[in-house]
């Protein structure tokens, strides 16, 4: 098979994030989340460049980081030299981890990157094979019932310090609807030079095909796979969800027997 094209080896993402503020954020709810987890290993799928995967180390799990993108792996090596993360798409977990897992996680819009729903079937029921009765599975993607119902087509700009005194690094995300929940997603990274001759230069760009997926199809794919659907909330911050949410952020879990 032909190696497919790195979307994200253009944009340094880890640099467009206020990670540690992030992470003081979420960390209540990926700790109440991830506190019955009946084994220490848990997954961190769509790892990006591994700061949650560092992150639940840090709370004394045994994390592996995992995502499609060579470059983002390797910049969570580079960063992690000790840690363990494996190069795999969401749809062949069960061909490169062990069974076992203690619970999983995926965060950051991850899921919309499966485009079919025989794709997400796949990384359901397979991600539900790993895990033990018991184990926790927290996904959080952005709210697609309210993007989609207002045809929203972008985000607030992230603005950064720049490489050079003066610059500024700017983030700009845009989407194309199509129609059945299809988007373009086109992530641009431009530097502003404000008083030069060029002030606003695109760094980098390019497009990534997304599928909106709404609450209803979520829950529905998770009781399909065997998931119990125990919590839904409108953000990693814990707010209750609505249509107007920010975020869709499901917390569901492997069964006990009997349960």
């Amino acid at each position: 098979m032909e190696p497919q094209p790195d979307s994200y080896g253009r944009i340094a993402y880890r640099d467009l994030i206020a990670w540690p503020e992030r992470l003081r954020r979420e960390a209540p709810l990926l700790q109440r989340a991830l506190a019955p987890a009946p084994s220490p290993r848990v997954l961190d799928l769509g790892c990006g460049s591994g700061e949650h995967t560092r992150f639940l180390n840090s709370m004394g799990f045994e994390a592996t980081g995992v995502d499609a993108s060579p470059s983002q792996v390797d910049s969570a090596r580079g960063s992690d030299p000790g840690g363990r993360y494996l190069l795999a798409g969401l749809t062949e977990l069960k061909g490169v981890l062990e069974a076992g897992q203690g619970g999983a996680i995926c965060l950051g819009n991850t899921l919309p990157h499966l485009c079919e729903e025989a794709e997400v079937r796949a990384f359901f029921t397979g991600l539900a094979s790993l895990l033990l009765p018991g184990a926790p599975f927290l996904i959080q993607l952005l709210n697609y019932d309210r993007i989609l119902d207002c045809g929203e087509r972008t985000f607030p700009v992230v603005l950064r310090p720049g490489e050079a005194e003066g610059e500024t690094k700017v983030f700009l995300r845009l989407m194309t609807h199509h129609g059945g929940g299809r988007i373009t997603f086109t992530p641009a990274h431009l530097v502003f030079r404000p008083g030069s001759a060029s002030p606003l230069e695109v760094s980098a760009a390019h497009d990534v095909p997304l599928r909106g997926w709404r609450r209803a199809e979520v829950e529905a794919l998770l009781r399909d796979a065997g998931f119990l659907c125990a919590e839904v909330l409108g953000s990693m911050t814990g707010e209750a969800w609505s249509p107007a949410s920010s975020d869709l952020v499901v917390l569901a879990r492997r069964p006990l027997p009997g349960s």
